[in-house]
């Protein structure tokens, strides 16, 4: 049923989890990010971005010809409006949980990866770099660790907001965040790490790609070395 263009990153783990949750068929598509793949001509007509994760579903709810995407929160929240699931249908409940997507996808995601480029993947250790993006990925574990204080999940019940934002704390050690500092948010990821839908994401993961995304010069040049005249 589902097509999904994937690769090990945080953000092609936030659909693996949900489609394990979800129990929907799918199919993984491999898509290397280190050796260029996601330049494809076929895969750039579902991701004109060139980004993973992206998708292609042949069984829309309209009942139509198949439906593609990219961006991942775009393609959680389709997902549960598609399943009726992990997106609640009263206003409240949903402007919470949208709320704290959005949250990951413009803060959470974009600061832990430049935490993730300045402090292991830049030829150059510049120190203002580093300490900006370590200190704002601090800053926003705080957050989510205050919000977490009087409640099990993000909203009131489990959803894509947990989904979204738990692929961007796996790598707490690489972003130099110290779960202990953040007791809820310990006890939230912890919780979640435990669930069976992403103990089976991640062993998906494992059959996909088990080395570094970035292992070499050339992997590099290809992920870090794009600018307006390589679109293609």
């Amino acid at each position: 049923m589902i097509d999904l263009y994937y690769w090990t990153t945080p953000n092609g783990h936030k659909m693996t989890m949900f489609l394990e949750e979800a129990g929907l068929p799918y199919k993984v598509l491999p898509i290397n990010i280190g050796k260029g793949e996601q330049f494809q001509p076929h895969f750039l007509k579902i991701a004109p971005n060139n980004r993973i994760p992206a998708m292609v579903d042949h069984a829309p709810a309209d009942g139509g010809e198949p439906i593609s995407m990219f961006e991942s929160g775009a393609m959680l929240v389709y997902l549960a409006e598609k399943t009726g699931r992990f997106l609640p249908a009263d206003i409240r409940e949903r402007a919470q949980v949208m709320q704290w997507l959005f949250w990951q996808m413009g803060g959470l995601g974009p600061m832990a990866g430049q935490n993730h480029h300045f402090g292991t993947y830049a030829p150059e250790k510049i120190q203002y770099a580093i300490d900006r993006y370590v200190g704002e990925t601090g800053r926003l574990y705080g957050v989510l660790n205050k919000h977490l204080a009087d409640r099990e999940f993000i909203a009131s019940e489990y959803s894509i907001a947990d989904m979204a934002c738990y692929p961007w704390i796996v790598s707490h050690e690489r972003q130099n965040q110290n779960l202990n500092d953040f007791p809820h948010l310990k006890r939230w990821f912890e919780a979640i790490a435990a669930r069976p839908a992403t103990v089976r994401a991640y062993e998906v993961a494992k059959t996909v790609n088990s080395q570094p995304t970035v292992h070499d010069e050339e992997a590099r040049k290809i992920l870090f070395g794009q600018n307006a005249q390589t679109v293609r």
